[in-house]
């Protein structure tokens, strides 16, 4: 601004202390302060005189927004509500010979938007001093001028205003001249006529002075040369130039056309135009036509930054005597500037779960322009679920229409366009981004609604069953899934000693090895949590299935020996093929296929007598007992399952081939055993068994003739049952396993009165079974005893098969 300085600063401040002024109006407020004011000082207390609590300040996010401007002269301290200054305000700068010059503020407030208009009203302080657009102003004047003639001096120029800008003027005293001023024009008044022989030039010291405080003052100096001749002076054809310019006019833009005309003749009577005060913004903008006085367009018209020029213009002639006309122009504003949007608050993250009509942004459409240029209109986006409320002036809130669920989606970017009424209207548009923070509004779902596992029994402590998936939609903790078991019994024990399960990946182990005899199938609760807060849970059950595995022999219920016992089948001579002779009795504690039994004849006496059935376990003649057949036959059968590996069992099964006793040897043990290193053991005891027959029977015959008379009585009792109901502990009766279905009793009578004791068999249940009563339970020892007491008279009745 040319000389400025701040020797006045001091007492400034004592200014503004009486100066400053308060008042509200409608809930606003007012500060008058003097420009020039120091970084940090301070305005005013704003929380005080807006009667809010300092307390709310920074948590609804206080802030100020200056109006048509981009500098930020001021802001808020939220910690003691104070106004302060943040950059040096210039009123001529900002405002230029404008006598009221206004600086608007708004106060924002969120939750609930408050917004609070203030405004600051910038006092001029002296700080600038007069002016002469030149140091030096040279002047000619012919001797022959008459007293009272006017000599016009260009006008000092203050960028200070009122009181502070040009008061007065003092010309050095001389004695030709005195000052005549105006309000528009200084002129000098030739008081006595000049002579050029006396005095050819003179220096005449012109002072100008403003009103202000220190006062201020700018001085020029005027050489005056004495001439011979002209009269006359250039003469304005108005002493006020106006002219209306658009903004944005381009470069050599004719804007007016100033003329002056002077009375005299030849080069007395040219006249030349030039600029008189300009100020430094405004140096480069017009240009004048010496010789036209054409003013045209030089530089950048912005209305925004300066809606008029003010300026004067010299008229000088040939010999130097000089007029002044000032020159007002107009700028008119052009639709030229779009609407700007600024964003002045929004969330980071709005939580979903919001109601509705939540305000979760504030947005701010400025435009520079002015009247209908400058009303602006605000839209968004009609796929989102927001919209735009207008709240004070130029403000609008950013608020739900609808619930929101971060799930479904969880950012938007939303389009904000701004069109003002301009013509042609001109728009902007600016895209927000919201994200939408996680609430924990979603438990845990599991993939299926229940789970099955299968494993086999004899698994290893620890291994892997199945894994159970829950997905939670939600985000991070709020999404993250926990398993757990929960509590519960197994067959009376808790079910962590039979599963475990993985937190973290839902993974299902077993703690123990499972047994299919005992348990078949049990099941079991798995929970998963979130770690929200609070924490969302959902449970799912978990059936598990044990599978056999072949880990059980088939277990030979018949025949069994105990002992050195052996178990002995009578088989009679006249036995068709295909009768029934004895059976195999097996059962599986497996199940399935594990449980199904086959029987084989691994080894035998004589190959093809005998056969077996290979699921019935049943043992048949396959033809008719001959002559030749020994008497004595052994037979090895082997009982399989079908699992995989087979596993199987075997028994030795003795049959003798006769229709009684008589025809019986000495028993003796007739295990089958082919080891030559045993020959010699069964030929001692085939020895001692003969002889202790034939002692047993002359025994035997004694005691019958002694008995003779008497009523026949049952010597022997051969009856052996075995219970259908018998089965061990966890054994099944499974179908075509080869399990004995039916019960089998074997009855053995004698009768007296013949020599031979013969055998009655009584009918079993099935046709050409071979009655029990031929099955003998006895040691090779002990096999003889009975048949002592027996009379050699005794009559045995034939063998029937009834």
């Amino acid at each position: 601004m040319g000389d400025k300085g701040f020797s006045a600063i001091g007492p400034i401040f004592c200014f503004a202390s009486i100066i400053v002024m308060l008042h509200l109006v409608y809930g606003d407020l007012s500060y008058s302060i003097p420009e020039e004011m120091k970084r940090e000082s301070v305005i005013g207390n704003i929380a005080k005189d807006l009667s809010i609590d300092l307390r709310t300040l920074s948590s609804r996010k206080a802030r100020v927004d200056i109006e048509g401007t981009r500098k930020r002269y001021c802001d808020i301290n939220v910690n003691t509500g104070d106004l302060i200054i943040l950059e040096r305000i210039d009123r001529e700068s900002l405002c230029s010979k404008k006598p009221s010059c206004v600086v608007k503020v708004d106060l924002v407030l969120e939750n609930p938007l408050e917004l609070h208009r203030v405004t600051l009203h910038v006092q001029d302080v002296n700080d600038n001093s007069p002016k002469f657009k030149k140091n030096l102003i040279e002047m000619e004047i012919r001797e022959s001028a008459d007293k009272g003639n006017r000599f016009s001096i260009e006008v000092a120029h203050d960028a200070d205003i009122g009181q502070n800008a040009v008061q007065r003027y003092n010309l050095q005293q001389n004695d030709n001249f005195i000052l005549a001023v105006d309000s528009n024009k200084v002129e000098l008044v030739l008081e006595n006529k000049l002579d050029r022989e006396k005095q050819k030039e003179m220096n005449l010291l012109l002072t100008a002075l403003d009103g202000g405080s220190p006062q201020r003052s700018g001085t020029v100096v005027i050489h005056v040369t004495v001439l011979d001749a002209n009269d006359n002076a250039p003469v304005f054809s108005q002493a006020v130039y106006k002219a209306s310019l658009p903004e944005n006019s381009p470069p050599d833009t004719t804007v007016i056309k100033v003329s002056a005309t002077d009375a005299d003749e030849g080069v007395n009577g040219d006249v030349t135009y030039d600029f008189g005060h300009f100020s430094d913004d405004d140096v480069n903008v017009f240009s004048i036509d010496a010789k036209t006085g054409e003013i045209k367009v030089t530089g950048v018209i912005d209305f925004e930054d300066s809606s008029s020029f003010e300026m004067s213009v010299e008229a000088k002639d040939g010999l130097g005597l000089t007029s002044y006309a000032k020159v007002i122009i107009d700028v008119t504003d052009m639709n030229d500037n779009a609407p700007v949007i600024y964003l002045k608050s929004l969330s980071n993250a709005i939580p979903e779960n919001v109601s509705p009509g939540t305000e979760v942004g504030i947005i701010n459409v400025q435009d520079r322009d002015s009247e209908n240029n400058g009303q602006v209109r605000c839209s968004i986006q009609q796929n989102a679920p927001f919209k735009l409320v207008p709240s004070i002036k130029n403000y609008y809130s950013l608020v739900t229409t609808g619930q929101l669920d971060r799930e479904l989606v969880s950012d938007y970017n939303i389009t904000i366009s701004a069109t003002d009424e301009g013509s042609p209207p001109l728009s902007s548009s600016k895209t927000v981004h919201l994200s939408v923070a996680d609430i924990n509004d979603n438990p845990p779902v599991f993939e299926e609604q229940s789970y099955s596992a299968y494993v086999t029994e004899n698994n290893k402590p620890g291994s892997t069953l199945c894994s159970v998936t829950a997905r939670d939609p939600d985000w991070r903790q709020n999404g993250t899934v926990i398993y757990s078991l929960l509590p519960g019994e197994v067959n009376g024990a808790p079910v962590s000693s039979y599963l475990s399960v993985n937190g973290d990946t839902g993974v299902i182990h077993a703690v123990r090895s499972f047994d299919y005899e005992q348990l078949r199938n049990f099941k079991v609760h798995v929970m998963a949590r979130d770690n929200g807060s609070p924490p969302l849970s959902s449970n799912v059950s978990v059936s598990v299935f044990i599978s056999d595995v072949n880990d059980n022999s088939p277990q030979i219920l018949y025949p069994a020996p105990q002992g050195n016992s052996l178990m002995t089948e009578l088989v009679p001579k006249a036995a068709h093929g295909g009768s029934l002779v004895s059976k195999v009795i097996a059962v599986d504690a497996d199940s399935g296929q594990n449980a199904w039994l086959s029987y084989h004849i691994v080894k035998s006496t004589d190959p093809g007598l005998f056969t077996i059935g290979v699921h019935s376990g049943e043992i048949r003649t396959q033809r008719d007992i001959s002559e030749s057949d020994g008497m004595k036959q052994n037979l090895i059968v082997a009982v399989k399952d079908n699992g995989q590996p087979s596993l199987s069992a075997t028994c030795s099964m003795y049959l003798l081939i006769s229709d009684n006793l008589a025809e019986v040897p000495e028993l003796k043990d007739i295990s089958y055993d082919e080891k030559n290193s045993k020959l010699t053991s069964y030929l001692i005891i085939a020895l001692v068994s003969v002889s202790t027959f034939f002692l047993t029977f002359i025994i035997i015959i004694v005691g019958v003739r002694f008995c003779r008379r008497r009523k026949p009585r049952l010597l022997f009792d051969g009856a052996v049952a075995i219970p259908s109901a018998y089965l061990p502990p966890n054994y099944a009766d499974v179908d075509g396993t080869g399990t004995l279905r039916s019960t089998y009793n074997y009855d053995t009578y004698l009768t007296t009165g013949s020599r031979t004791s013969d055998f009655k068999f009584v009918t079993s249940y099935n046709d050409n079974t071979l009655p029990a009563d031929q099955t003998l339970r006895k040691s090779p020892s002990d096999f003889v005893d009975p048949f002592e007491d027996l009379d050699p008279s005794v009559e045995v009745g034939t063998v029937r098969n009834t």
